[in-house]
C-alpha cells in the first residue's frame, strides 16, 4: 500500500469520507539567504518530500485538523472573529492560519475535516511548515470551488506564517512550493514576483546534509536578523529617500554611508548586499552552463552567512568543511533560516552516491551525531493527487 493509499484510508476510517488528496513540496534554496525578506532575490527548487493533505466536506462550518504524526489537533469556527482565534503554538497553527486568511481575503470557504501527513524532514531547513501552509490552502481552495491565482495563494500562506504563527518570513517558501518545476530551480525577484526557469544540468545533484540539530534559539535569532536589517534600511533611508528594503543598497553605497549604521547592522547589510549579487551572477551561471563557476558562489555564500549574517553553527561549518573535502563537488553551503538544518551541495553525478555515504560517516566520526543525506533533483510544484494515481 502506497503512503497516499494509506492516508485515503485512514481518513476513510477517521471520518467515514472518501477524501481529496493534495501534495505540496518542501524546498532546498541554492543560494540567496536571507535575502527574501530584504525584497532581494533568491534561488530555490523544490524537492520530492511533500505535505499530503486529505480533505473532504463537513455540513457544518468547522475545519478540523488532525495529523498522523502528532496527537495534537485543532478546530476552527469560520463564524468566529479572527481576534477571537488565538495560535496554539502547536503544528495545527500553520493550517488554521491559512483557513483564517483564506477566509478574510473573502474565499467563501466550507467547513472541512484535513487529515495530513508530511514527510519533509522537520527541523532540516527544507521549509516543512510551507508545505502544510500551501498543501492547506489549495486543499481549501479547490473543496469551495474557487480559483486563485498561486502567487496569490503564496502571499495568503506567508501572511498566516506572519501574523498568526508569529515567523517573520519572506514569501520564499511558499513561492516554490506553488511554483516549482521539474529539473529546475527559479530566480525569484522577492520584490515583483516575477521569476525565471534556470535548468539543473542532468550532470549535477543537488545533495542535502541535514546536521541532525536544530539550535532553540533560532526563530528568535530569525527575528532578530530582520530587525537588524530594517534598523539599516532607516538608517540609509535618511541620505537615500528612495531606499525602502536592503534591495535598493549597492556595495558602493554601503561602503561610502557605512558610518550611518553600527558595526553589527553593518555586517548584516553586507551579507544581504553581497548575496544579491552572487544570486544574479549564480544565474548567470546557469544559463551558462557553468556549474564550477556556481559552486565557487556557494562557498562565498557559505562564508559570508558564518561571518556576516551569523546564522551559521559548528555543525553547519563541520559539515561544509567535510563536502569540500569529497571528490565531486562543486560547491557547498548552509540552506535554510540557518542555526542548524541543513547544507546544500552541488555534486557530480557520478559522484554523489559516494558523497552522500562518505560525507555521512565523517561527520558522524566528528560530531558523533547521525544524520540524512538527501540525493535530489528539482521537483514539481504542489497538485491534486489525481485519482488515476490513488491506483
Amino acid at each position: 500500500m502506497t503512503s497516499v493509499e494509506s492516508l485515503t484510508q485512514r481518513f476513510a476510517n477517521r471520518f467515514h469520507q472518501q477524501p481529496r488528496i493534495y501534495r505540496a513540496p518542501g524546498r532546498v534554496n541554492l543560494i540567496g539567504e536571507h535575502t527574501d525578506y530584504n525584497e532581494g532575490f533568491v534561488m530555490p527548487a523544490a524537492i520530492g518530500f511533500y505535505c499530503w493533505v486529505a480533505i473532504a466536506p463537513r455540513t457544518d462550518r468547522k475545519i478540523v485538523v488532525e495529523s498522523e504524526q502528532f496527537d495534537t489537533s485543532a478546530k476552527l469556527d469560520l463564524d468566529s472573529a479572527t481576534g477571537q482565534v488565538k495560535p496554539s503554538r502547536s503544528w495545527s497553527d500553520y493550517p488554521i492560519g491559512v483557513a483564517l486568511q483564506l477566509r478574510d481575503a473573502g474565499l467563501a470557504l466550507r467547513g472541512a475535516n484535513l487529515l495530513f501527513r508530511g514527510d519533509v524532514p522537520m527541523g532540516a531547513g527544507l521549509s516543512s511548515s510551507a508545505a502544510i501552509e500551501v498543501a492547506t490552502a489549495l486543499a481549501l481552495v479547490d473543496l469551495c470551488g474557487q480559483a486563485v491565482d498561486r502567487t496569490e495563494l503564496a502571499r495568503l500562506c506567508q501572511k498566516a506564517e506572519n501574523q498568526f504563527v508569529g515567523t517573520q518570513s519572506g514569501i520564499m517558501d511558499q513561492f516554490i512550493s506553488l511554483h516549482g518545476q521539474r529539473d529546475h530551480a527559479l530566480l525569484l525577484d522577492c520584490r515583483s514576483l516575477q521569476f525565471d526557469l534556470l535548468p539543473i544540468p542532468e550532470s549535477v545533484r543537488l545533495v542535502i546534509c541535514d546536521t541532525g540539530v536544530k539550535h532553540e534559539h533560532a526563530s528568535g535569532e530569525y527575528n532578530r536578523r530582520r530587525a537588524e536589517c530594517e534598523a539599516a534600511v532607516r538608517a540609509f533611508s535618511r541620505v537615500l529617500p528612495d531606499v525602502r528594503a536592503l534591495r535598493d543598497i549597492d556595495e558602493e553605497q554601503l561602503q561610502q554611508h557605512r558610518a550611518l549604521l553600527s558595526d553589527v547592522t553593518y555586517k548584516r547589510a553586507l551579507h544581504v548586499v553581497t548575496e544579491n549579487a552572487r544570486t544574479l551572477e549564480s544565474a548567470d551561471a546557469l544559463r551558462n552552463g557553468s556549474v564550477e563557476r556556481f559552486g565557487k558562489l556557494m562557498a562565498e555564500s557559505h562564508r559570508s552567512l558564518r561571518d556576516f549574517y551569523e546564522v551559521s553553527c559548528h555543525e553547519l561549518d563541520v559539515m561544509v568543511e567535510l563536502a569540500n573535502q569529497q571528490p565531486g563537488l562543486y560547491g557547498a553551503r548552509m540552506t535554510g533560516g540557518g542555526f542548524g538544518g541543513s547544507t546544500i551541495n552541488l555534486v557530480e553525478a557520478i559522484h554523489a552516491e559516494t558523497f552522500a555515504k562518505s560525507i555521512a560517516a565523517a561527520y558522524e566520526r566528528e560530531t558523533k551525531i547521525g544524520q540524512q543525506v538527501h540525493i535530489c533533483m528539482p521537483a514539481d510544484g504542489a497538485a491534486r493527487v489525481e485519482p488515476s494515481e490513488l491506483q
